[in-house]
């Protein structure tokens, strides 16, 4: 297996890990607690987006993003920022979102130079395949603290090891 395979089959089996999360989510977990349910699937759509592009130059917002709304908040470096939250997204549009997240994940990785000794994000000073799997990390990161939001319910996320 190529590392390329490899990073898309890994991408693919972290969103698969978001995707029932998002859906088995009931209406009072949407939105409410402390950061809401949907800011944190939103987050994490919008940076697996972000960071598949191969630099921040050619990243292109998703249509119905609105700005801000990407932010958990503030961190000491960028690109966090405190988030300016309207409106919640519905559960709908996020899934939205997934399907163009994964559906965009093979073509992605394959117009990547994994080799390059830059992620093409100022703000991560890391190669490019270190990058990615930074990314792939952070997918995996939020899957489970929105799992852990759902087990106390009676919903249980499987793992998956590959798609």
């Amino acid at each position: 297996m190529n590392v390329q395979a490899a990073l898309k089959d890994q991408y693919h089996a972290s969103l698969s890990m978001l995707k029932p999360a998002i859906e088995q989510c009931p209406v009072d977990l949407w939105t409410g607690g402390t950061i809401a349910f949907w800011r944190v699937a939103y987050h994490t759509l919008f940076f697996t987006h972000l960071y598949l592009q191969p630099n921040v130059q050619s990243f292109r917002p998703w249509e119905h993003h609105r700005d801000e709304h990407q932010f958990l908040g503030p961190l000491p470096e960028p690109p966090h920022r405190q988030p300016n939250i309207g409106e919640p997204y519905t559960k709908r549009q996020v899934m939205e979102y997934w399907r163009l997240c994964d559906g965009m994940v093979n073509g992605a990785v394959d117009q990547l130079d994994l080799s390059a000794s830059e992620s093409g994000f100022p703000w991560y000073k890391m190669p490019k395949l270190d990058h990615q799997i930074t990314n792939i990390r952070h997918i995996q990161h939020h899957a489970a603290i929105l799992s852990s939001r759902l087990r106390p319910i009676g919903v249980d996320i499987k793992w998956l090891g590959h798609a």
